[in-house]
């Protein structure tokens, strides 16, 4: 091999040089990271919603010795315990060496994905044929959620206090339910909208049903059929769906993508592939020097708003009842605390690739990617991590050999995006945002690498420890 000249010398010296991380795999690594993303798929699968996901998660902790909060009782060094806000939003606490007051080490990702919410009053029959209508939930392309195969999912909750648990789609033998669209033989008028309008919010209508009451008398007999149906097998009247919640997602499971099997398809990649590596670093981890925490967190496709999101004082009143418990001031705790803020960036892709600017877009197999800011435009609706602190994970992340990359939102003047950095931050927490490239991000069936996903989880893992 030729030696190299000084010119390369110093290119390697002083110029940034990533690399695709299949450069280093070898297969024993190879081997790490295909049976994580197993654990992975196994997750996604079990986890569609928030309180799924949330179930799923809690399930796992519990496996690995964390036990219910018990307002009051004084941690010691190790004890792990986790807090369940409605069964939404789910905060796994494992007690470290020092003191709370030297602050708090916080991953922080979403269970919540973009989906089809049920309308509070959905059930309607139209040329005898049986539909719901619907909201959408977070930011989608409408057009995606046509002639798919859905499956519903949720609750009824009741006027007795009970709570009655919907999944009907999932398995191969249950019915499942879908958004019809236009043939395009007639569908000249509607080809001539914007895509944005391709299909309207108001047409996103779940056809369930076209078979009428055995009683042949009277109107509206398949709406009568389908609730007749629902009272048999859930004890709901059309009353229950006002304190329902249910949600329509696709009925597709987790699959490798590509003849190599690298890439993983799945619905719900956003955030539940940042939240996954998040809950497994810190169900591992022993013995760490601060205090960890991991929230899953609920409500971030829309804002964070609510009881269950991180706008509110969940984690804020968790930090305080530890601060509480050993005696010491929660606000000087918050003010030494450092956040892994884990969410998804967009991975550039090749068909797509001039709304990203190259030199700034994360890619994938390049690792997990540090995302400084997002917001839109000028930066808005963005905390902006400090260059202490981005030199900080830059250099934990190096030292443990860990694959990561830098990334923007797309363009400056054509991206933007939101997560719940900000509102960690806002508590006085040092904050960045780091996670998984994604491609088709908020699409029914979105697509990251394997490699990057173990390559989070590594970086979960090693800071909180």
């Amino acid at each position: 091999m030729a030696e190299k000249t000084a010119s390369e010398m110093l290119k390697d010296k002083l110029f940034i040089n990533k690399k695709n991380g299949f450069t280093n795999c070898d297969d024993e690594k190879w081997e790490q990271v295909t049976d994580f993303c197993e654990g992975y798929k196994i997750f996604l699968a079990n986890g569609k919603t928030e309180r799924e996901a949330a179930r799923a998660a809690l399930a796992i902790a519990e496996a690995a010795g964390f036990k219910p909060y018990e307002r009051g009782k004084r941690y010691r060094t190790g004890e792990k315990y986790y807090v369940n806000n409605r069964g939404k939003t789910v905060a796994f606490v494992v007690v470290g060496k020092r003191s709370v007051e030297k602050g708090v080490k916080i991953t922080a990702a979403h269970i919540d994905s973009p989906r089809i919410d049920l309308k509070p009053n959905p059930l309607y029959e139209d040329i005898e044929l049986a539909l719901f209508k619907t909201h959408y939930y977070g930011g989608i392309k409408k057009y995606q959620w046509t002639a798919m195969p859905l499956a519903l999912h949720g609750v009824f909750a009741k006027k007795d206090g009970s709570v009655v648990e919907v999944n009907i789609g999932e398995d191969e033998n249950d019915p499942c339910f879908v958004v019809t669209d236009l043939l395009p033989h007639l569908a000249q008028e509607q080809s001539k909208r914007t895509l944005a309008e391709g299909i309207k919010g108001e047409e996103l209508n779940i056809l369930i049903g076209s078979r009428p009451f055995k009683d042949d008398k009277g109107s509206e007999l398949v709406k009568l059929n389908i609730m007749s149906i629902l009272n048999e097998k859930y004890g709901v009247t059309e009353e229950d769906f006002l304190s329902a919640e249910l949600e329509c997602v696709p009925a597709v499971k987790p699959r490798d993508i590509g003849f190599d099997r690298s890439l993983i398809g799945s619905y719900g990649h956003d955030d539940r592939v940042c939240a996954y590596p998040a809950l497994m670093a810190i169900t591992e981890v022993e013995m760490p020097q601060n205090t960890a925490i991991a929230i899953l967190t609920d409500k971030e496709e829309i804002g964070s708003d609510g009881n269950t999101g991180l706008n509110s004082d969940f984690l804020r009143f968790i930090i305080r009842d530890i601060a509480e418990s050993q005696g010491v001031d929660y606000t000087e705790a918050l003010r030494n605390s450092k956040c892994l803020s884990a969410d998804v960036n967009a991975g550039i892709d090749p068909t797509f690739k001039d709304v990203m600017e190259p030199k700034n877009a994360a890619k994938l197999n390049y690792g997990a990617v540090i995302t400084k800011y997002t917001g839109a435009r000028g930066k808005s609706g963005t905390s902006d991590a400090s260059a202490e602190y981005v030199a900080e994970i830059r250099a934990m992340l190096d030292n443990a050999g860990i694959l990561w990359q830098t990334g923007e939102l797309g363009k400056v003047d054509l991206g933007g995006g939101g997560t719940v950095a900000m509102y960690i931050a806002n508590m006085g927490v040092d904050v960045v945002d780091l996670g998984v490239p994604v491609l088709s991000m908020h699409a029914p069936f979105e697509v990251v690498s394997k490699l990057d996903v173990y390559e989070t989880y590594r970086t979960m893992y090693e800071f909180c420890k």
